[in-house]
């Protein structure tokens, strides 16, 4: 498949800008496909929507597929889960280094069919990871996974991500958010409000946090417009996650695997934004779009 060749050249050549070859430690045997060609190919089925390791290697050209195999491929590719979110900041910070403002939301991740979530041993390899079932007020509906909290430039661009069970409410991660951003705007929505936790995020990280009021409230102040409208960027990208990424759909069975998938998701996407400012300077967020 010359067209899956050619991506895989181009985000090879520019992950080689910023990242060495060989990532995890000294190995006895030397490997013909070096970590950061791994971690290529794994963006290159993401980007391509490739959530199935069978149809993956089914198109490899004849100089991938003599490389590696698909057991190693699938256990490396978990190994080197840390040195992908690595990379993924690396590229983050070529866009959010200045930045200021920042928004943070999170979004339902299902594992499998609510019906099915007694019985099912999917991702339950860890006590600390187990999923859980929970309620997401966007769609209406209860279900049985993770939650997604993430938080974005006012640009697109992916600057902290994490996993949670879906029973944890979304003001327990701005807790874990100070050693991640400081000195900024973080926008976010209802689901963020609180009497205490924006006046300790102020206090111990400057980091102030803007959400908009119940209309039942005391001293009831309307979100500004630019702030309302600054706040659908982060819902755009979770959009296209789910849409050309296919963030929802789940094939994985360990936890491991589920964070992996995920984290190469937002890394892929990444990605393609880089490529758009800095190899074709054009808009970042046009993801539905040729990078060779």
């Amino acid at each position: 498949m010359n067209n899956l060749n050619a991506i895989y050249e181009r985000i090879l050549k520019v992950l080689s800008q910023i990242s060495e070859q060989q990532l995890l430690p000294y190995q006895r045997r030397q490997p013909r496909f070096s970590d950061l060609e791994l971690i290529c190919l794994n963006l290159t089925a993401e980007y391509l929507g490739m959530d199935s390791e069978n149809d993956l290697f089914r198109k490899l050209p004849k100089t991938l597929f003599s490389k590696i195999e698909r057991s190693v491929y699938n256990i490396m590719r978990r190994r080197l889960a840390s040195h992908i979110d690595a990379i993924r900041l690396q590229l983050a910070s070529c866009f959010n280094e200045f930045e200021d403002c920042f928004i943070v939301d999170s979004m339902p991740l299902e594992v499998c069919k609510l019906s099915r979530s007694s019985r099912s041993k999917i991702c339950k390899e860890n006590n600390y990871a187990y999923p859980d079932k929970g309620y997401c007020a966007a769609q209406n509906s209860t279900y049985y996974g993770y939650k997604l909290h993430a938080v974005c430039s006012v640009k697109g661009v992916f600057q902290a991500i994490d996993l949670s069970p879906a029973s944890v409410h979304d003001i327990h991660y701005l807790k874990d958010i100070r050693t991640q951003i400081k000195d900024c705007t973080l926008i976010g929505d209802k689901g963020y409000l609180s009497a205490k936790v924006p006046l300790n995020l102020f206090e111990s990280c400057n980091i102030r946090l803007n959400t908009p009021m119940r209309t039942n409230q005391n001293n009831y102040i309307k979100q500004p417009y630019v702030f309302r409208k600054s706040r659908k960027r982060i819902e755009t990208l979770f959009s296209q996650l789910c849409d050309q990424f296919m963030i929802r759909r789940n094939y994985a069975k360990s936890f491991e695997g589920f964070k992996t998938r995920i984290l190469s998701k937002i890394t892929a996407l990444t990605v393609v934004q880089y490529i758009n400012k800095f190899v074709f300077d054009r808009n970042i967020n046009n993801i539905k779009i040729k990078i060779i």
